[in-house]
Order: structure tokens, then C-alpha cells, then sequence
């Protein structure tokens, strides 16, 4: 079990944000219940292993330039595509509705 003295990440502290000035109601709901917690950290581990999950794949698709000769290259490159990652979780998982609001 989860307690709030884990520290969440920032894609659970950005899921918070969102839904208390998205969705008050929700988010007033899951304080309530004591569901709030969970579902951010949810949330932070489902993010974490996509954002693992992407940069492999978006690896395969455009691969890298060699670290040792090329670093500032490598760095550029890699930035490039966890921006293009984080973009497609925050969508998708962040801002997204997830399952426990469907219900």
C-alpha cells in the first residue's frame, strides 16, 4: 500500500493539478474517498513504464548518433525524442481520462 509520504513524480502532481481545476468534482470525490492518492500514483508508475516503453520504440524508428563522437548530437537527439514521448503520456495518460472516471 501507497501513503502520501511517498513522493509522487511529476506526472502524479500534474495529474492532480489538472483534476482539481478540471474536474473539482472528481477530484473532491477522491479526496473524500480516499482513492486520490492511489490514482495519482497509478498514474505516475503507468507514465513511467510508457515513457520506458516509448523511447525504446522511438530508439528503433530514429536511432541515436553515436555518444562518444557526436555527445552534443546525442544529447539534442535524445531531448528531442523524450519531448515527443512526454507529449504523447501527458495526452494519453495525464490529460486523458483514465478508467476510475469512466465508472
Amino acid at each position: 500500500m501507497h501513503t502520501e509520504a511517498q513522493t509522487l513524480g511529476k506526472y502524479g502532481r500534474t495529474r492532480r493539478i489538472f483534476l482539481e481545476q478540471n474536474n473539482s468534482m472528481l477530484f473532491n470525490h477522491m479526496v473524500l474517498t480516499e482513492t486520490l492518492f492511489p490514482h495519482l500514483w497509478e498514474v505516475q508508475q503507468t507514465c513511467e513504464k510508457r515513457m520506458e516503453l516509448l523511447m525504446a520504440n522511438l530508439l528503433v524508428k530514429n536511432p541515436a548518433p553515436d555518444k562518444t563522437t557526436q555527445q552534443l548530437a546525442w544529447v539534442s537527439h535524445m531531448n528531442s525524442l523524450k519531448a515527443q514521448a512526454e507529449e504523447i503520456i501527458l495526452q494519453e495518460l495525464v490529460f486523458g481520462r483514465m478508467l476510475h472516471e469512466i465508472a
